[in-house]
């Protein structure tokens, strides 16, 4: 790995099969998998992709209180939706997390932590990446090797605006409040697309 050593990949590793349920670590691995997959496909670090789609979720099984504190150091606002459910900060306190205590310093593992769950306007590949492996790894009831040939035949901005519209559609059909950054994200999407 060139930007991540072996010591913090392990390290990283070992602290998120200790905090995470079995059964989100084996989440975990598979995104991992699938975004290294990803940027196989899609010319980006297939090792970056590994290891931010292995540390994605090493704070989802925190308390509120502490995902709050931690999501609170990286300078950006809280919003009113993450506010109503602490949860959705799991990447952005993960991402604090590997800055601070793993000394993570590359600029696209840390915002593709960060924004893994609601994506965002104008992220980079890498975070577009981890993003749609965390919602089409094998494990997800949706994810055929047929669904994942049809996605990965697709630009990279083609693939994510369909995953993108598919999650809020599973969020409309649910009665779950869509954030305002997930407009962003559609937006910017289909603005690179010119279907704006």
């Amino acid at each position: 790995m060139e930007t991540i050593s072996k010591e913090t990949f392990e390290r990283v590793r070992k602290y998120s099969l200790a905090a995470e349920k079995p059964e989100r670590f084996q989440h975990s691995l598979r995104v991992a998998e699938t975004a290294k997959r990803m940027c196989e496909i899609y010319g980006q670090d297939p090792d970056k992709g590994y290891f931010a789609g292995m540390a994605h979720d090493m704070c989802k099984d925190l308390d509120d209180a502490t995902l709050v504190s931690l999501a609170g150091h990286d300078g950006m606002e809280i919003t009113g939706v993450e506010k109503k459910k602490p949860a959705l900060l799991h990447g952005r306190a993960a991402a604090v997390k590997l800055q601070r205590d793993f000394g993570v310093d590359d600029v696209d593992i840390i915002q593709a932590v960060a924004m893994h769950t609601l994506g965002g306007p104008d992220i980079c590949p890498l975070a577009k990446i981890v993003f749609a492996a965390d919602k089409i790894e094998p494990g997800r009831p949706q994810s055929s090797e047929e669904y994942l040939d049809r996605l990965f035949s697709m630009s990279l901005d083609e693939l994510v605006l369909c995953v993108v519209e598919e999650n809020m559609d599973y969020l409309r059909k649910r009665g779950k409040e869509i954030a305002p950054s997930s407009f962003r994200f559609r937006e910017s999407l289909e603005k690179s697309l010119g279907r704006c």
